[in-house]
């Protein structure tokens, strides 16, 4: 993991260093922040489950809480170790998966490919390329602005979308009751 990226109205950071530090400051982050809605891409079956995996690794607590959901599906095998996909809350956010959101019926109704970046530039927004197999060869300045680009077109694209509240993981208040 070499950097992380949040982006919301008036928001826009980017984390990297050290997993060690980078995990415990996107906790960090995220617990300063006011409740909200945290909408990643694919984050239930991969980037979510990821992080926590990787903050157990280092010994990081997070305030990330994961529940299996076995109706949460893909077009790739689940990541290493889980089941399948995962509902989520960190701290006070409630998560979205734009991926998800779109593959319901975008991908099922039209076929179309849910990736972040083709459906980003399907509808025209403006998509940060680069080699993913070399990311650590990018200098910081190219790292941070890809990442960040990731951020914003997740948010954008899930906001295109008139009925994205109705995605948002639904969990109790109380994970275990």
């Amino acid at each position: 993991m070499v950097a992380v990226a949040l982006a919301g109205d008036g928001l826009e950071v980017v984390l990297d260093g050290d997993e060690e530090q980078l995990l415990d400051e996107l906790d960090s982050v995220l617990r300063s922040l006011p409740a909200g809605v945290l909408v990643t891409w694919n984050g239930g079956g991969f980037d979510l489950p990821f992080l926590c995996d990787r903050a157990a690794r280092v010994g990081v607590s997070l305030g990330l809480e994961l529940v299996a959901d076995p109706t949460i599906g893909g077009h790739h095998e689940p990541l290493a170790g889980h089941a399948g996909g995962y509902r989520a809350r960190w701290h006070g956010h409630r998560h979205v998966d734009g991926y998800q959101l779109f593959r319901a019926d975008v991908g099922a109704t039209l076929r179309l490919p849910c990736g972040l970046k083709p459906l980003a530039r399907l509808v025209g927004l403006p998509v940060v390329e680069v080699d993913r197999e070399r990311i650590h060869d990018l200098s910081e300045p190219e790292r941070r602005a890809y990442v960040a680009s990731d951020a914003r077109l997740a948010r954008a694209l899930v906001l295109r979308r008139t009925r994205w509240v109705a995605a948002i993981d639904q969990l109790p208040e109380s994970i275990g009751s």
